[in-house]
């Protein structure tokens, strides 16, 4: 049996590309020799140049801006951004390399597109049926150096998915998916160079990756739900508190228990008066506890109303709207606990002490809230334990100093929520 095998190599003599010019008739015009099943690799920047992607080198922090669609991490004037092709890349991929003095060069506008019209035009051009690969140059996360990897692709499988396949020990590959189109273009730019002048390369022996038809390179980009690293670490806070939202309709999917050990985690690094640990989590996660809380907190809430004179119409429409608690999967009452406070035998002082605590204990539910949409669950923040503390210590066996501050409904949500009401930070600072 013939070893399996490849060979690549750079294609000499591409002239100077400029805007307006036909890759493709460039290529065919040197006399590559391409076969059918042949892939080429061409780096982006004369496609870039062909497409006039150039713009002035003064422009480059404008250029920036107006290709990214979210910052994903800063440091200093570096960005690491989510371009408009929906790469995460430094800089948006804008590059001053390989390009002449004063001027940068955008990235191409839709890679495979540009992909595809290189290979329409060589099939016109030479009669072949080849693969054509666009590469840039990418750093990697956690990896030093820099690689070739593929942004755009026509008649190319850019994926080679072989779960559900075995390895040679018979296991079942269940995670395996191979990004060929980056290995591709990897080989290819071992040949091509940073400085060499050789933008374009070829490899042979691989025609079982050239097909009709194939996903162009936009399929090797991880949708945002899957992306377990989307973010920077100082975009990853502001990403997870904006995203904490009130969620009042869950599914009926369950709630990992360890996420919500993750968030009490979280909750309990806040601030806290005196070296003083003031926060308790009960967490509800059997059904029949739930629902033997939540039944002695309406019973409650029916004999306050009743008490204010409100109808039974009125009580009824009241119950109703404070469900939010009873439709979740996982319920947790955080406590606040004053242990290692300071008693002054002054009214004033004595409040202030305890206003302290109730900040504290805020602060880590808050931190609670903001953990739980990074682990992606919905909560909603609900005051009602706080009107019935006696009922919720009798029926949850707390001890008498444990002071319920509400409860938090936790579950996936059923439905995305509203857009947030645009709110200027400006309105709520005031400058001495």
């Amino acid at each position: 049996m013939t070893a399996p095998s490849y060979r690549v190599w750079a294609l000499p003599g591409l002239p100077e590309v400029g805007p307006g010019d036909d890759i493709a008739k460039l290529i065919a015009a040197g006399g590559p020799g391409l076969v059918d099943g042949d892939v080429l690799l061409v780096t982006s920047k004369i496609v870039s140049k062909a497409e006039g992607r150039i713009v002035e080198a003064g422009d480059r922090e404008a250029a920036i801006d107006a290709e990214t669609v979210r910052v994903v991490a800063r440091r200093g004037a570096l960005r690491i951004v989510e371009n408009r092709q929906g790469l995460v890349m430094a800089a948006a991929g804008v590059d001053a390399s390989n390009t002449p003095a004063g001027t940068v060069l955008l990235l191409p506008e839709d890679p495979d597109a540009s992909a595809s019209r290189i290979r329409d035009g060589l099939r016109d051009a030479l009669g072949v049926e080849v693969g054509v690969v666009i590469t840039d140059t990418f750093g990697r996360p956690w990896r030093a150096g820099l690689t070739d990897v593929a942004i755009g692709a026509a008649g190319v499988r850019v994926l080679d998915d072989l779960r559900g396949g075995a390895d040679t020990h018979g296991n079942r590959l269940d995670v395996t998916v191979v990004a060929t189109a980056d290995e591709l273009a990897a080989a290819g730019d071992l040949v091509k160079g940073k400085a060499a002048g050789l933008p374009v390369a070829v490899v042979r022996g691989l025609g079982h990756v050239v097909a009709d038809g194939a996903d162009g390179a936009r399929a090797l980009v991880r949708p945002a739900a899957d992306d377990m690293f989307r973010l920077g670490t100082s975009e990853a806070v502001r990403e997870a508190v904006t995203r904490r939202r009130t969620v009042r309709a869950f599914t009926d999917a369950p709630v990992d228990p360890d996420a919500v050990r993750r968030a009490v985690a979280a909750a309990v690094t806040a601030p806290a008066p005196h070296h003083t640990t003031p926060w308790r989590f009960v967490l509800l996660e059997s059904e029949s506890s739930r629902l033997r809380l939540l039944d002695a907190m309406r019973d409650a809430w029916i004999a306050d109303l009743r008490r204010d004179g409100r109808s039974e119409e009125s009580i009824a429409k009241r119950v109703r709207r404070g469900d939010v608690l009873r439709n979740a999967p996982y319920l947790a009452v955080p406590c606040m606990v004053t242990d290692g406070s300071h008693h002054y035998g002054d009214e004033r002082r004595d409040a202030a002490e305890r206003e302290m605590f109730v900040v504290a204990a805020g602060a880590g539910v808050q931190n609670f809230l903001v953990a739980l949409a990074g682990e992606r669950l919905g909560s909603a923040w609900v005051s009602s334990t706080m009107f019935c503390r006696d009922v919720v210590r009798e029926v949850l066996d707390l001890p008498p100093g444990w002071d319920p501050m509400g409860a938090v409904a936790i579950g996936h949500a059923a439905q995305a929520p509203g857009e947030r009401p645009a709110r200027d930070a400006e309105a709520f600072i005031e400058v001495r």
